[in-house]
């Protein structure tokens, strides 16, 4: 358990360490976004998801010294991470259509399945136990990351939101993985946990630094990563229950996979600061927006809201790990 503890505190002290110089370097070449819910609106620094990807990059060569005989495992975790991470960055710099995204982060499950790091049988249910999907679960991986990416992807509307979500998400994996003593999701949640700690702390209400696609796509592309290589798959899904729902909503009201930056704006800010649902009907039905529907709120209310959404929902993962437990 020491090395574990060892590679969660070099992630956090690489990515805190690398953060300040990503947001300077990022700022210098002009590569900003403006902040659309603060009255000034003001230029934040964009990719800060660059320090979280080099903070897990850090934690997995260590954790592959401490631990050599989970070098597969660990490649291709960090593999998938980085092509999610490469495809965000693309759309960072050079806005990628609504369909080509999607379609490049199907690439993100294939060194799970090249590597052989998953467990042939699929996944768990609870009550039930153990599924036969030995002939469709390795189409499930693939499509699996590329559902994960970009649901976080699409839940980053709001300071704070996708980097404290996706921290309840991986401290929720972290606890389930005790609980079924699933050792690889232990060893792999902390290697994501102190970057994502440090992406948050610069990330939340008010935002010193955005993530980009960068760090959304890779953040839910290693999320989805680990669910599969820690065998917590049903566990996963009830902790991404905000972000499914997001996604859900947005889709089905679109009819057709969108843009954020092509539809209308789903909330408007008021004179007072805060945020209120728009009355728009192009625009999409979102999380955020049906969270506003019952009145106006402060941009760090709504982060807060839908943090606690994400709590709720991993109270409820950790107990479905429980059922787990009881049921093998």
């Amino acid at each position: 358990m020491i090395g574990e503890f060892v590679t969660l505190v070099v992630g956090f002290i690489t990515s805190i360490l690398s953060m300040p110089l990503v947001m300077k370097f990022m700022k210098k070449k002009g590569i900003v976004g403006i902040d659309m819910h603060k009255k000034n609106k003001p230029a934040i620094p964009e990719m800060g998801g660059v320090a979280v990807i080099i903070g897990i990059a850090a934690s997995v060569v260590v954790a592959s010294i401490l631990t050599s005989e989970k070098i597969r495992l660990l490649l291709s975790f960090l593999a998938s991470t980085l092509i999610a991470g490469i495809v965000g960055a693309a759309d960072d710099l050079k806005p990628l259509s609504a369909r080509i995204k999607p379609f490049l982060t199907l690439f993100s499950g294939m060194p799970i399945l090249m590597l052989c790091t998953y467990d042939p049988r699929g996944p768990i249910f609870p009550i039930i136990g153990r599924t036969r999907l030995t002939i469709v679960y390795p189409l499930l991986i693939i499509v699996a990351l590329a559902v994960t990416s970009n649901a976080v992807n699409m839940l980053d509307p709001f300071n704070g939101t996708m980097s404290g979500s996706c921290t309840v998400i991986t401290i929720t994996l972290l606890i389930s993985s005790l609980i079924l003593g699933r050792n690889d999701g232990v060893l792999l949640s902390l290697c994501m946990l102190g970057p994502l700690l440090v992406l948050y702390l610069f990330n939340r209400y008010p935002a010193k630094v955005f993530s980009g696609d960068v760090g959304s796509l890779s953040i839910g592309a290693a999320l989805g990563a680990i669910s599969i290589l820690g065998h917590l798959e049903m566990v996963a899904i009830i902790a991404f229950a905000p972000q499914i729902m997001n996604a859900f909503y947005g889709l089905s009201t679109i009819g057709r996979l969108y843009e954020r930056r092509e539809a209308a704006r789903p909330v408007v800010l008021l004179n007072d600061g805060r945020l209120m649902a728009t009355s728009d009907p192009k625009a999409p039905l979102t999380l955020a927006r049906v969270i506003l529907a019952h009145g106006p709120l402060y941009e760090y209310e709504v982060a807060r809201i839908i943090v606690i959404l994400s709590i709720i929902s991993g109270i409820l993962a950790i107990f479905t790990a429980y059922l787990i437990k009881v049921t093998v």
